[in-house]
């Protein structure tokens, strides 16, 4: 497959990767419908570790297979499947070789009243399952946030040298965040720019609200009349805040939604220049056949056609 002029001039940005890591990334990059257009749709799945697996899968009771989240995924046209050691284990062999593929390496659950997650996943899981990537989550404003950030310098060390390409997860929480503040305009840059900082390929945020949680970044934002207005302004500003563009950005679905909110959220990340979407919960907790029509239709909107 011959990589496109886009890709050349993403991986570019990587300047101190070795070939086997671009190489990953350009699988990513590269595969489904989507491929080639500097845009990605990943499919996530690691809700059963977050919040249980009946919140996650009754609402449709086949996505309790892993092998039904590996096969949406490839006939979706999807750039790249995401999940913890065990589901990606469940279908490694099945669907080798047909979707780059993303470990999680760290998980939390409902259980915990900590503000942190468990080391799940390694390197090595990584590689022996054939991944193009770790995925790590990091809690910015959490307790355990220096930690969190700790691990996944070593883990991103390891796996960049292994020839692995790394995206983080940048969820801000904490007891210094109100629950508004968690998806705030200031908040959100700042987790994003914080994951370029550890050193991230691909960084996953919440698609930003007009809120501003912090008293002197709104001074900021105020002063220097930062347009915030709407969605594709807001999405701008957190790619500016990943090295000016330079860094892979994409935007998670969130909780189950309404259609046309959805696509409108698409729409804004889209015309502000992110990346793409990584959407779970409003993929496989709607039966096999509305989330293929609704992959078509965000894929197309990708594209320019809707």
């Amino acid at each position: 497959m011959k990589t496109t002029q886009k890709v050349k001039k993403i991986l570019s940005h990587y300047e101190s990767d070795n070939p086997g890591t671009k190489a990953n990334l350009a699988r990513i990059l590269m595969n489904g419908r989507l491929g080639g257009s500097g845009r990605l749709v990943i499919l996530p799945v690691d809700q059963g570790f977050e919040h249980g697996p009946a919140r996650s899968f009754a609402a449709n009771p086949a996505a309790y297979d892993p092998h039904y989240h590996f096969d949406l995924a490839i006939e979706a046209g999807l750039s790249a499947y995401a999940a913890p050691l065990g589901f990606i284990e469940a279908g490694a062999d099945t669907f080798a070789g047909q979707i780059p593929t993303i470990l999680k390496v760290n998980s939390s659950n409902s259980l915990a009243t900590l503000k942190d997650q468990a080391i799940t996943g390694t390197v090595n899981d990584a590689l022996r399952l054939g991944c193009s990537a770790i995925g790590f989550t990091i809690y910015p404003g959490s307790d355990h946030a220096f930690d969190m950030m700790e691990e996944i310098r070593e883990m991103a060390e390891e796996a960049k040298a292994a020839g692995l390409a790394v995206v983080v997860w940048s969820y801000p929480r904490g007891d210094t965040i109100s629950k508004d503040g968690e998806t705030a305009m200031d908040i959100c840059a700042y987790a994003a720019h914080m994951a370029a900082l550890l050193g991230a390929h691909i960084i996953k945020v919440k698609p930003p609200t007009a809120v501003i949680e912090q008293g002197e970044a709104k001074k900021v934002y105020e002063k220097e009349k930062i347009d915030i207005a709407t969605m594709a302004a807001r999405i701008r500003h957190v790619t500016q805040a990943c090295f000016n563009g330079k860094r892979i950005v994409v935007f998670s679905g969130g909780a189950s939604k309404g259609l046309d909110g959805l696509y409108d959220e698409v729409r804004g990340i889209r015309d502000g220049g992110g990346n793409g979407s990584i959407i779970g919960r409003n993929t496989f907790q709607r039966p096999r056949e509305d989330a293929l029509k609704m992959l078509d239709t965000i894929i197309k909107i990708y594209q320019g056609k809707e």
